[in-house]
């Protein structure tokens, strides 16, 4: 592409697919991802919730890395939209097992299957992406694999993701028994306009970029315009590569505000 060859980048720097092992994570957010390990390792419930487009899921992976380096085994469910007992179904099935007939017969199953996990040394974690989207039944029925053995330890730890509705969902009565059992809960906020600068100046360097190509008050409006949302962010960014090379243009706060009132017609600029 022509664009890529104007700015010296050896690949497209805002591309989505990044392995974990190469992930960014904000300096502001890495508190948070260390109490979300915690959590894990003391083998707590979690609840994480987030508006759309703070990075949760790039949270989420971060996670995933850290704790896969530690021993445990994470079971990723984003299909929250299941009924009860598709829902275990799944559960069942991402966890290497045979579905079985009944809810019970599937409690037996995991539990079975986690103290066979224990002896070998591996921690299960489950962690449920889009958890707001949730039937009631399901919820209410989540109690029991947040159960503990004897009060002592949660028979599967829990890691519940989604938007902020999921906390007031939890906090009604009739979900206060699992409500009880989450011992840490989590909130990630909107990103900070240092985030924004620290993720472009990040995927840029990834592509081998040699110099900035955005200037300061670029950055400023970038984040103003997206809220921090890095899929904004990654687009915009990218509307305003193309747009550079094919005009010849410095990246500033003008050519971000052109980018914004003429972005349909940017897909020509390749």
């Amino acid at each position: 592409m022509k664009w890529l060859t104007h700015f010296g980048l050896s690949e497209s720097p805002f591309q989505k697919d990044l392995a974990d092992d190469k992930l960014w994570v904000p300096t502001s957010r890495r508190r948070l991802v260390d109490d979300l390990v915690e959590g894990c390792h003391e083998r707590h419930h979690v609840l994480l919730v987030g508006e759309p487009g703070v990075g949760k899921t790039c949270v989420l992976r971060a996670l995933r890395q850290r704790l896969q380096q530690d021993g445990f085994r994470l079971t990723y469910c984003h299909n929250a939209t299941l009924g009860r007992r598709d829902f275990y179904r799944h559960l069942c099935l991402a966890l290497g097992l045979s579905p079985k007939a009944t809810a019970a017969a599937v409690f037996y199953a995991i539990s079975d299957h986690v103290k066979q996990l224990g002896e070998e040394r591996l921690h299960p974690v489950f962690l449920l992406d889009e958890a707001h989207l949730l039937h009631q039944d399901v919820l209410e029925h989540l109690h029991i694999l947040a159960n503990y053995e004897w009060d002592q330890k949660p028979l599967l730890p829990l890691v519940l993701v989604g938007l902020p509705e999921m906390r007031e969902r939890l906090t009604l009565r009739k979900n206060r028994s699992l409500w009880s059992r989450i011992h840490t809960r989590l909130s990630l906020g909107a990103a900070e306009p240092g985030d924004t600068a620290e993720y472009v100046s990040f995927r840029l360097k990834r592509a081998a970029a040699d110099h900035e190509l955005f200037s300061t008050d670029a950055l400023g409006l970038i984040h103003e315009v997206s809220q921090g949302a890095l899929r904004d962010i990654d687009r915009i960014a990218t509307a305003c590569l193309k747009l550079a090379a094919k005009r010849k243009l410095v990246i500033d706060r003008e050519l971000v505000a052109r980018v914004q009132q003429a972005e349909p017609a940017l897909d020509d600029a390749e």
